[in-house]
This record gives structure tokens, sequence and C-alpha cells, in this order.
């Protein structure tokens, strides 16, 4: 993929860490073109989420150059970055639903704070998005009252109520049951193309992932080692991506934690 005016996320030589000796991310450059789903894959702990959330302009690069939706977050100000927020959607990992509040109200709520929409239009566009995840029977039951996919199902169906430009996935498959599994990602796919939105997924689930986007963006250790189509990604032969496709415990990602040998710390030798 080339940089180009149809990417509604540019992510140019992008450099950032809570610590400067240690950098969370590192040259990270990458896009998102208008329309598309893309995965943002690597182990856990390797800077992904880290992006996902600079994306949603929570955080801001050390070094480099982000723009969302046209813009480089960091000249943004307050009603800059408020205004850019409202034309993204965010699914969080467990769904983060407001837990005393209806799942009509959960879906309700991103309405009623950024629209003066009547009431009866709320209601509308409420029940037309929890259709839309084939939960509009559930919209009085309580979130105590859902299983975990539906939960997701219902923090999908809030994400959405603005129609959001960008849709962001943070590890939107974990802790489902694969029923669950196939019904999100399903929705991920169908909905972006019905909104026509444009998606971002961060997860380390490979085969469901994989048969959703269109394009995947591999991370380890804060930087892009390798990207492409599902396709290209299957029968790739670069050695962290064949590790981490088909679940190899051999490979560039060792077993071992980094440490002295073995033998000296139990002291072999030395008596």
């Amino acid at each position: 993929m080339t940089l180009d005016a149809t990417s509604l996320v540019s992510v140019e030589n992008v450099w950032y860490g809570y610590d400067p000796a240690r950098p969370v991310l590192r040259d990270v450059s990458l896009q998102v073109p208008r329309g598309k789903v893309v995965g943002i894959m690597g182990q856990s702990g390797c800077g992904k989420t880290t992006l996902l959330r600079m994306i949603g302009a929570a955080m801001t690069p050390s070094r480099g150059r982000l723009e969302v939706l046209g813009v480089d977050t960091r000249s943004l100000g307050r009603d800059g970055l408020y205004a850019m927020r409202r034309k993204l959607g965010m699914l969080f990992q467990f769904g983060a639903l407001f837990t005393d509040m209806t799942v009509y109200d959960n879906v309700a709520f991103p309405l009623r704070e950024h629209t003066d929409l009547p009431e009866v239009m709320v209601r509308d566009l409420v029940l037309l998005k929890l259709e839309a995840v084939g939960l509009r029977g559930a919209a009085q039951l309580m979130p105590s009252e859902l299983s975990g996919g539906m939960a997701r199902r219902v923090a999908l169906a809030r994400a959405i109520a603005l129609d959001p430009q960008l849709m962001l996935y943070d590890e939107p498959f974990t802790g489902l049951d694969p029923i669950s599994f196939g019904v999100i990602s399903r929705l991920v796919r169908s909905l972006n193309d019905a909104l026509g939105a444009t998606s971002i997924i961060v997860t380390h689930d490979v085969q469901e992932t994989l048969g959703v986007v269109d394009y995947v963006y591999f991370m380890s250790d804060g930087q892009v080692v390798s990207q492409g189509t599902p396709e290209e990604v299957g029968v790739s032969v670069e050695p962290f991506v064949d590790q981490f496709v088909h679940g190899k415990a051999d490979g560039p990602v060792p077993f071992h934690y980094p440490g002295t040998r073995f033998e000296a710390d139990l002291g072999v030798g030395a008596r």
C-alpha cells in the first residue's frame, strides 16, 4: 500500500514512549484507506493498543506525524478534538457498557450526549442500531442479563450510533465463544460495508481476523515488521509472520525470557 489522499489514517515514522529510554513505538508507518478494514496484529505488549489510542488522539506522537481524517492530531485544540472524536466509533475490549443503564439507554447515550435530536428520533435510531446487531428484542434488558457475546453486540450498536466515519476495535474477539466470535467478526465486516465506514481492528486472534480484513500489519517490539493482504500473509515465509499466524513455538519470539544461564543460577560448577 502507498500513501494517498484516500487514506483516513496516515501514520508516518511515529515514535512514542512513556520512558524515553524505552520507546513503545519505534518508527511506525502505516495507512488505512477509506472504506477498508485493516488489521493490526501482534503479540501482547507489542504496542498495537498504544497505536490505537494515538489514532483516537488519546495520546500524541513523541516524533513523527499522525493524521486522522486528514488532520494532524497534534494541531487539535479541545473543540477540534471533540469534533474529530464525534466521527470515530470505539469498541472497547470488553464492551464497557454502563452497568446501571438498560441496553436501550446505553445505545441512546451518545445520541443524547452529542446531538439535539428529539427523543422520538433517538428511539428510532436506537432500535435501528439494535436491529442491525440482532438485539432489538433485548432493548430493556440490563447488561447483567446479557451473555458476553450479546454485551459485545450492544457495545457495537452504541459505537455505530452516530454513524462514524472511522471505527476502532480494541481486541473485539477476546473472551468470546466460537459462535459469538463468528457473529461479531461478520458484523464488523457487514457494518463497515453498509455504513460506508473504515475500520481498524487491533487483535491477536488470527484466523477469524484474516477472514474479515482487507489488509493487515504485523507489529513486534514496537515496530511494523510485516504487512500484506490475508492471502499474502497466509503463505508468508517471513519468520515472525509464519510463527504468529501458525502458532509455532519456535521462531523469532523466544520461549524463554532473557536471563542468565540456568546452570549459573543453580550454581552448577561453582562447587
